[in-house]
């Protein structure tokens, strides 16, 4: 039997298939004696439906040329847009975010190995991702069902120019729409076959080569013209050692933020032959201890210390605590292979036809510490075999204590025991992760009353579906089994006594084989579109012609996540979590007008007003209209004046809907711990004094909504661009443009959770009783319960100016000089939630793994000389931040421990580029050698940040990172 083909040799296949299409149809044109292909002056550009010959319309519309993705060094599509100014925290591949976060509260899991694109700091989920003016499908990654695009799915290998829309546009594009839309336009126009190969390094830091080969080849007939690709990248990753900050929890603070889950273990219980309660570890090199009844607890009734044990075991401490910081990753690996084609075959001129196919596989992978195993009362990991139905009998060989260790009823006496089993390793989470898309169409142009319409017909169906494989953790229930009776365990098949209590080496092979499975979870996002579009010139006014565009629209998204039996089952000994599947379609019809209100007088040379309407019906919410106003006052040839007012709507997506019950591992500072917690507030929240947080992770659980309602949002955007006549040819200047846009963002009935932190705070603070019932305390004061389900939250509003400035020199002997500025600054930002309560979410802080800098810039120089040489410099400013102290608080390393601040200074990167090519050797021959963060800039530290000890969605890695290019044609 022959071996089946891989999907991606079946890609592959498809791709070459659609371009040899039109080369056998030319050879069947030779003798056609119609005409040619069309050309049409007017073009649309994104946040319009209306084809038109202007380029700046009453939007602004951000356009990367494929020069400026070239010039960027980037090696995806993520990191180009998530370089611009207006672009907010994202998911990135310096995430390594599985086994140490858990799950968000939208239900999507948390991403890992994709990346996504995030504007005005309202979240990638209000972000509508394009490609050729066409819905991408969300992202899998087998952590739940994702709700925005994973643009690592589209190769950087195929794209013409990215179109960025800072503006919302959901009369014109339908839901998701709010922040803005970024439309990834493929190649089409190509001619010939090119190669191109790259390498990068970070040169200070171990690991993160990255590599890779992008193939081409395109051409065009008398009738037809097509491009195929194929794209090939691997990225090495780097462990967290390889950076001085991230080596331990949180820099500059030690152990003291570390995990109670240690290899040795503790063990906090009551004997119940003495009712003391003892919070204790073994000695290190004791693999037997030995407990000895009857001694004092670790503190008396003051809290202080009563002294060294007289057995085998101390008291926990600081010093005790676990390091888990050096076996996360700071760069996770990442492989993928693409391959892409399209055509357009024109029929006649005035009727054509276009298929596209992608098809993208992923393989990447996140690594966590060795797993921590945390069994009794206080265990806080919502799991009934690990909280509420244990027994470590005494007759366990292992057991050092003589007595049973218990979680079950009144008489239960286990109030912790965390173990790390080191033995087993650290968790690897691998991801292989598969999209495809296929697209269809027809289009064509014809003539009314000797006006000419334009018209297409779209399909579309995708998908992303994922697997991951976590390797390193554990079943609970089979813990729950070694650690019981040995007998009851003898008659389990595999099951050997579990040794917990012994130190680092005393778990061994045989207990780990009947522990340890290998767990695989599934997920996937299925997108079908169908759509038809229609526009042309309707009539002539007094000032111009009136345009018109409309369409109407279908969707259908499905998504799923499955995660392994043993998950289901409630047996896992991670992160909880349950099965989701959802679906839902929408109807939608737009239409759009252009319409001249003045030419040549006394309102300049024009003002045009721009309406757009679009009426949505979904399966589960009903109906729902969006509009859109705007107006385009050319006052002068060299000044533009314009403005927008949008509404715009966001529908919940499956996994905010659906999403079941799951586990956040948020890095919280209870603020009760340890001397607050005889204060008046703590005490009636019922903290006992001497209350110690056990971990620095509380686990909240999360979970999609049912009952949430759509957002909907209201977007103003006023915004100038003047052309100075002095600066064109002038001896000092060829051109010059400066723009200047101000944008206003208000979204009603916010999906998303509140913040846990400042639920804590405001509970302990002022007793606020909506706060308070967000979470429970058992009788020793350890938050057993803390739920903070998806909600319609409240308000965002947020607003800020765009600056943008370029500038291009007269060309001389030497070559030319181009700058290129731009900035956006963030003047207000925030969510009030629905109690009237603003959340802590504003411009200048840093909170929650990312931030809104009130400023940031860059300023890009590019030099094109003679001999086919080119050079660029760019500097990408980020603004100053603060934040909270968190776990550093009262430690040099904070700022002011009094007023719990520490501040990020402002931070410039410096990127260089230097290019030389020559169609002498070979066609569009170019050598590129680049080196990004040229002064090797290390980010501020990040005392509140999860992981290493840096925002990971703001800043770069530290150090540099160079990289070679070379391309070629044929």
């Amino acid at each position: 039997m022959s071996p089946r083909p891989t999907r991606l040799a079946m890609a592959v296949r498809s791709c070459l298939v659609l371009a040899l299409l039109p080369l056998a149809a030319a050879a069947q044109q030779e003798d056609a004696s119609t005409p040619s292909t069309r050309t049409l002056d007017a073009v649309q550009v994104t946040g319009s439906r209306i084809k038109r010959a202007d380029l700046e319309t009453q939007v602004p519309v951000q356009i990367l040329s494929r020069e400026d993705i070239d010039r960027s060094g980037f090696t995806s599509v993520a990191e180009v847009v998530q370089a611009l100014t207006a672009s907010g925290a994202a998911l990135n591949t310096r995430f390594n975010s599985s086994g140490n976060f858990g799950f968000p509260p939208d239900g999507g899991g948390v991403g890992a190995g994709a990346a996504t694109v995030d504007l005005r700091h309202l979240g990638a989920k209000r972000v509508l991702v394009l490609v050729d003016g066409i819905r991408w499908v969300n992202e899998s990654s087998a952590s739940g069902v994702g709700s925005a695009v994973d643009l690592n799915t589209i190769p950087l290998a195929i794209i013409e120019r990215i179109e960025v829309l800072e503006d919302g546009a959901s009369s014109i594009y339908g839901s998701d729409a709010i922040a803005g839309v970024v439309n990834i336009i493929t190649r089409k126009d190509v001619d010939g076959a090119s190669v191109q190969l790259h390498y990068g390094d970070y040169g200070g830091l171990a690991g993160g080569e990255t590599w890779g080969v992008d193939l081409g080849w395109g051409g065009s007939s008398e009738r037809a013209r097509w491009f195929v690709g194929a794209s090939y990248l691997k990225q090495e990753e780097i462990a967290s050692t390889g950076y001085g900050p991230a080596s331990v929890p949180v820099p500059g603070t030690g152990l003291a933020n570390g995990s109670s889950a240690t290899p040795q273990g503790r063990f906090v219980f009551q004997d119940p032959g003495t009712g003391t309660v003892y919070d204790i570890t073994p000695d290190t090199g004791v693999s037997a201890p030995g407990y000895l009844p009857g001694l004092p607890p670790c503190r008396d009734a003051d809290g202080n210390p009563t002294g060294p044990r007289a057995d085998d075991f101390h008291c926990f401490g600081t010093a005790d605590r676990f390091n888990f910081a050096p076996y996360n990753l700071l760069l996770t690996p990442s492989e993928r292979k693409s391959v892409f084609g399209q055509v357009q075959f024109d029929f006649t001129p005035t009727f054509g036809a276009y298929a596209r196919v992608l098809y993208n596989e992923r393989e990447s992978a996140n690594q966590a510490a060795p797993e921590p195993i945390f069994l009794g009362t206080d265990a806080g990991v919502y799991n009934e075999w690990a909280e509420t139905r244990l027994v470590i009998s005494a007759a366990n060989p292992y057991n050092p204590f003589g007595f049973d260790l218990t979680t079950v009823g009144p008489d239960a006496n286990l109030f912790l025991l965390g173990r790390r089993p080191v033995e087993g390793g650290p968790r690897r989470y691998v991801q292989e992760v598969e999209t495809w898309y296929a697209a269809f169409g027809l289009n064509g142009l014809f003539d009314v009353g000797g006006r000419q319409w334009s018209w297409d017909l779209n399909l579309v169906r995708s998908e992303s579906k994922a697997e991951q494989t976590n390797t390193g953790s554990y079943n609970v229930r089979r813990i729950n089994e070694a650690l019981g009776d040995p007998a009851a365990c003898a008659a389990i098949s595999g099951c050997v006594p579990l040794n917990l209590f012994g130190g680092v080496g005393t778990i061994t092979p045989e207990m780990l084989a009947f522990i340890q499975p290998v767990v695989r979870d599934r997920s996937s996002n299925e997108l079908s579109v169908a759509s038809a579009n229609l526009t042309g010139d309707l009539f002539d006014n007094w000032a111009g012609t009136v345009a018109f565009a409309a369409g109407v629209e279908y969707r259908e998204y499905e998504g799923e996540y499955q995660p392994d039996p043993i998950t289901v089952a409630g047996e896992y000994n991670g992160v909880p979590s349950g099965a989701t599947r959802g679906r839902y379609d929408v109807r939608e019809a737009y239409a759009e007008l252009l319409v001249p209100l003045a030419r040549e007088g006394r309102f300049g040379k024009s003002l045009d007003l721009s309406l757009a309407g679009r009426w949505s019906d979904y399966s589960n919410f009903g109906s729902t209209n969006t509009g859109k106003i705007g107006l385009r006052w050319q006052v002068a040839d060299e000044f533009l004046l314009r403005g927008s007012f949008a509404e715009g709507f966001r529908a919940p997506s499956i996994g905010e809907l659906y999403g079941t019950l799951s586990r956040f591992d948020a890095t919280l500072v209870d603020p009760c711990n340890n001397e607050a917690s005889t204060t008046p507030q703590c005490v009636a929240d019922g903290v006992p004094p001497g209350y110690e947080q056990s971990n620095p992770q509380i686990s909240v659980v999360t979970s999609g909504n049912v009952e949430l309602q759509p957002e909907t949002s209201r977007s103003l955007m006023l915004g100038a661009v003047w052309s100075p006549s002095f600066a064109d040819d002038a001896a000092w200047s060829d051109a010059l443009d400066l723009g200047l846009t101000f944008y206003r963002h208000t979204i009603d009935g916010a999906i998303q959770a509140l913040d846990a932190q400042t639920i804590l705070e405001r509970c302990i603070e002022a007793r606020d009783p909506l706060s308070c019932g967000f979470y429970e305390r058992n009788e020793r004061g350890q938050i057993v319960r803390f739920d903070n389900i998806l909600g319609n939250v409240g308000t965002i509003r947020t607003d800020g100016w765009d600056f943008s400035a370029d500038w291009r020199l007269p060309e001389q002997g030497w070559g030319q000089l181009a700058f290129a500025w731009k900035t956006t600054w963030v003047t207000k930002y925030e969510l009030v939630n629905e109690a009237g309560q603003a959340e802590p979410r504003a411009p200048g802080v840093e909170i929650n793994n990312s931030a809104i800098p009130v400023r940031t810039s860059t300023l890009a120089a590019v030099w094109r000389g003679p001999g086919g040489w080119q050079a660029g410099w760019t500097a990408r400013y980020i603004d100053r931040l603060r934040e909270s102290c968190a776990g550093a608080n009262g430690f040099d390393i904070c700022d002011d421990s009094a007023n719990d601040r520490n501040d990020l200074g402002a931070t410039t990167y410096h990127d260089a580029q230097l290019s030389w090519g020559t169609d002498a050797w070979m066609k569009d021959f170019r050598l590129t050698l680049g080196v990004n963060n040229v002064f090797a800039k290390d980010p501020p530290i990040c005392l509140s940040c999860s992981l290493n000890g840096y925002d990971a969605s703001t800043y770069d890695l530290p150090g540099r990172f160079w990289y070679a290019r070379v391309g070629f044609g044929f």
